[in-house]
């Protein structure tokens, strides 16, 4: 496959030590392939530089200011010409080969629009990474899960999750789109900024009626927390808020206000936990997630009107009941311990 139309797009924003360490490795597995691409959100650090004079062959695609993830791929894309195209975080580390299979799913299946490699811990390589693991599920609350990984407790990889799997999102540290219909429906949520608009993304594909899936064969390892550390108040604020948001904004009003409202309860139990354990300011991270979302009503009711809708039960990859019952009350722990 010595022209396989694949281009490889890694989003930078003040990451040449990420660069540093990790881009020879994409390009050593990469460039029989794919053409490699920088976006670059205009960083300060010398981003730019370094990646020219240490790397000529990777194309750099420079943006005027910083658009956060959704909005320096969306403004990044328009100058990449590949049909397939991986979004590539800055901090992977990639496998010999993992490109083919990708590619080969691609290629035999005209409705795949949205596809993930296997993500493991960089740090702890037989386990699961929290960004993606095994494939990305949702419960009918809208709280995000995957094969392998709930909150946070992340699995041993035992290949217990090695098969080819449609799912509910795939994750945006290594996410392969089919970009024309990464265009058909609308690219990236830009208000999303970062965090979630991945799980967006892929439910407006599944609504439009493409497939997003998991394929193991490909594999690739992720440092993770180099943009914002977990537990961080901006990490929490933006993950409360957009996962709000993306519920308004995919579900039918008769399922999103109910659903809507119940988060509210949950969302106010997980702020009590975290002033409970020490972390005042995760607390108030939530709260002002929550107030920013009905502060932006307006704003997402003109959104709403141009998506279509359906109801979770309706799609791939759904949990039909809670997930935190299920891991907290019931002590279902595994994604095989919940049998979805």
């Amino acid at each position: 496959m010595p022209n396989a139309p694949i281009a490889v797009a890694i989003l930078n924003w003040n990451g040449k030590k990420l660069l540093e360490r990790f881009l020879a490795n994409v390009l050593e597995h990469s460039s029989s392939l794919a053409k490699v691409y920088l976006i670059d959100n205009h960083s300060s650090d010398h981003s730019i530089a370094y990646t020219k004079a240490e790397f000529p062959a990777v194309e750099i695609i420079a943006l005027a200011d910083n658009y956060g993830y959704a909005g320096g791929y969306n403004k990044g894309l328009k100058h990449i010409e590949e049909e397939i195209v991986i979004l590539l975080n800055s901090d992977v580390e990639v496998s010999p080969n993992w490109l083919e299979p990708l590619f080969s799913r691609f290629t035999a299946d005209a409705t795949l629009a949205a596809l993930q490699p296997k993500i493991k811990d960089l740090k702890s390589p037989q386990h699961f990474e929290y960004a993606g693991a095994a494939g990305g599920y949702i419960d009918i609350l809208g709280y995000p899960f995957c094969r392998g990984r709930i909150f946070d407790h992340l699995e041993e990889d035992q290949q217990q999750y090695n098969n080819y799997q449609e799912v509910f999102w795939a994750t945006g540290a290594c996410l392969a789109v089919r970009k024309s219909a990464f265009e058909q429906v609308g690219k990236l949520y830009e208000t999303l900024f970062a965090h979630m608009e991945e799980i967006d993304l892929c439910w407006r594909l599944q609504l439009a009626g493409f497939k997003v899936a998991v394929e193991p064969a490909s594999e690739v390892y992720h440092l993770g927390g180099a943009t914002l550390e977990s537990y961080s108040p901006q990490k929490t604020y933006l993950n409360f808020r957009n996962s709000l948001i993306i519920l308004f904004l995919n579900l039918p009003h008769s399922h999103a206000i109910p659903t809507i409202l119940a988060r509210l309860v949950l969302d106010g139990v997980s702020a009590i936990r975290f002033l409970l354990s020490g972390k005042p300011k995760l607390l108030l991270a939530i709260l002002r997630a929550h107030f920013a979302f009905y502060g932006m009503f307006n704003a997402l009711f003109l959104e709403k009107r141009k998506r279509k809708s359906a109801p979770l039960r309706s799609l791939k990859g759904v949990y039909p009941k809670s997930i935190v019952a299920a891991f907290y009350l019931r002590k279902r722990k595994t994604f095989k311990d919940i049998k979805l």
